[in-house]
């Protein structure tokens, strides 16, 4: 009779602690872990939800960039923080990808984190260097065909929305094209500029700035509809590849184990970020559409995602570093 008394006290004391965990909470600053060095479209999409999401929680969130291979050294850094809702990542869709890209990555991202909400996405972009002949994109693919040796496609890192992508065009247009592996999109649109590569395609946050200032030419963007940022710039269902429509994404996760109380008070607090009219305006501005997908529909996206991924990668014979 004790053990049995001693078992309902212990089930009826979890019971409560869910309530006052979802009223408590926060009730501290929270961390929210930005795995890359600061300054890049990460971090700044990361600081935008950040301020955001502390006026809605109304508990201060600090930003901690913890940068290193390939966002694994930050995102290993909340794997490994206590699971209260206090140690939070902010991470791009790199991340989903693990060991597909890092092969000593050591976690799992879809069990070893709860996905708490998708933040935002970004179409990419394509670019060609000013040499390339051509003026649209049908006459610029035909001169590349006639000459696809002479041609190098950059990635700005491996595993990463514009290296998924850049992977489907050339299965897509079946160009022989050789890419050049870089470590981040600075140095990759150097070479661009440079003329060492030709062809990159990233998300538009990075690249949109240089076709607007003409020192490269814009193919196409990756969104379903024309941007109103470059208007100019034709949608991939224009230019013949229908449903080509591949982005960049970003989203927020907690360690295993939190408890779903605090993931739900998160999520609801990311349903009202993604609503608000301040945060629409900055992220609209760099060409990022705010999304709104919770922790159950934002895991079965990310399932999607790595399934759909993996294999593009393992076709092409992607080995992880």
């Amino acid at each position: 009779m004790i053990i049995r008394r001693r078992i309902l006290l212990t089930a009826a004391g979890s019971v409560l602690t869910a309530p006052a965990i979802a009223q408590s909470y926060p009730s501290k600053n929270i961390q929210m872990v930005v795995p890359y060095p600061p300054g890049g479209g990460t971090d700044g999409l990361g600081r935008l939800t950040a301020d955001v999401l502390s006026e809605k929680l109304g508990q201060q969130i600090i930003i901690r960039n913890i940068g290193g291979a390939s966002s694994v050294t930050g995102s290993d850094t909340v794997r490994r923080a206590d699971a209260d809702g206090y140690t939070l990542l902010f991470n791009a869709s790199l991340f989903v990808l693990g060991k597909n890209v890092v092969a000593s990555c050591p976690y799992d991202p879809q069990t070893d984190f709860r996905p708490i909400a998708q933040a935002g996405e970004a179409p990419l972009v394509l670019l060609v260097n000013l040499n390339v002949p051509g003026t649209d994109y049908k006459t610029t693919m035909e001169a590349i065909g006639k000459e696809p040796k002479k041609y190098f496609f950059a990635l700005s890192s491996g595993g990463s929305a514009g290296h998924v992508a850049t992977l489907e065009f050339l299965r897509r247009t079946r160009l022989p094209l050789d890419t050049v592996l870089y470590k981040g999109t600075a140095p990759a649109n150097a070479d661009l500029l440079g003329g060492s590569v030709q062809l990159f395609m990233d998300p538009w946050t990075a690249l949109l700035p240089l076709a607007r200032s003409g020192k490269a030419r814009a193919m196409f963007v990756t969104s379903k509809e024309r941007t109103g940022l470059a208007p100019d710039i034709p949608t991939t269902n224009e230019v013949g590849l229908d449903g080509f429509n591949i982005s960049s994404w970003y989203g927020v996760w907690a360690p295993k184990g939190t408890p779903d109380a605090v993931v739900d008070r998160l999520a609801v607090a990311m349903a009202e970020v993604s609503k608000d009219k301040g945060f629409i305006a900055k992220t609209g501005s760099l060409g990022v559409v705010p999304t709104a997908r919770g922790p159950a529909e934002f895991a079965a996206f990310i399932k999607q995602e790595v399934e759909t991924n993996t294999k593009l990668l393992q076709d092409a014979g992607y080995k992880p570093e």
